[in-house]
């Protein structure tokens, strides 16, 4: 089975509304009182595993655990990548910089291709190698001020988020013909919340840190990660990992939206870039044989 132009256009405008749903995360933890550091990751997924149990129960009216059970063990294991993402994330954003956590995260696209090529068979063209050196120049470009040698446990702790990520997509690519892989967001979220929950006690979050952390969770992470499982379908692991580099260049325009955070020019200059090498990618990919779905 093939994927045609019409449903590839439909999982690119997708993925892209993913990109911007988890582009969110600065602006929304800018605008908190009081709630910092674990708590935020404790609360985000705490309320993810709510909305992704909320979305499967309304599916299975009123059964969720049925598709938990179904996934067997890749769903297991790609919960145990999604828990991974969420945890690292934090974990690095503690031991190192911000800019740091960002240049390790972009990696995705670079452990991705060639994942995918050695799993999947999936190809990397030439213009895809360019788009991906292209996007990362960008983002090494936009964060490139704040990049330093400091911190090196937390970057290593930083490129679990990349790895973890790549390893996802390629089992989501694989998987997704036999059996549906959203349920596995849940066991990601439960995960999360479970080993960081020592570390975010003793709670001290105000109603209004908390139906903030209730957005996170339920928009920018659970509606956006539950749809990615769907559009993997009809998108390479190296597409799945190009556009979610949006994330990147987004963040910085809703923090300067929503909490008046400035942009440097290096931030746009480098999210441009970031931009034209996705953009060039997805025209190529036009030009080249439909995606096997199968």
């Amino acid at each position: 089975m093939t994927t045609d132009r019409r449903d590839h256009r439909r999982a690119v405008a997708l993925l892209c509304f993913c990109a911007l749903c988890w582009s969110l995360a600065g602006v929304f933890t800018r605008l908190l009182w009081q709630t910092r550091g674990f708590e935020i990751t404790f609360w985000r997924s705490f309320f993810c595993a709510v909305g992704v149990l909320a979305a499967l129960a309304w599916q299975q009216r009123g059964n969720p655990l049925r598709p938990v059970l179904a996934m067997g063990l890749p769903g297991l294991v790609a919960g145990t990548m999604w828990g991974a993402m969420f945890i690292c994330f934090m974990l690095a954003l503690t031991l190192t910089s911000v800019a740091n956590t960002l240049l390790m995260g972009s990696l995705t696209p670079l452990i991705a291709a060639p994942l995918g090529f050695l799993v999947l068979r999936e190809r990397v063209g030439r213009s895809t190698w360019l788009a991906i050196a292209a996007a990362l120049g960008g983002v090494w470009w936009m964060v490139r001020d704040g990049v330093s040698a400091e911190g090196l446990s937390g970057m290593l702790i930083a490129l679990g988020v990349p790895a973890a990520a790549a390893v996802n997509i390629v089992i989501l690519r694989r998987m997704h013909a036999r059996v549906d892989l959203a349920p596995s967001v849940l066991i990601g979220a439960l995960l999360s919340a479970l080993v960081t929950l020592p570390l975010a006690l003793p709670f001290g979050t105000s109603p209004h840190d908390l139906a903030i952390l209730a957005l996170l969770g339920f928009v920018q992470l659970a509606l956006p990660c539950m749809l990615m499982v769907q559009v993997a379908a009809h998108l390479s692991a190296q597409e799945i990992s190009l556009i979610g580099l949006l994330e990147v260049v987004l963040g910085p325009l809703w923090a300067w939206l929503g909490a008046g955070e400035a942009i440097g020019a290096a931030t746009l200059q480098g999210g441009a870039l970031v931009l034209a090498a996705l953009v060039a990618n997805e025209l190529a990919a036009g030009r080249r044989p439909a995606i096997s779905s199968a």
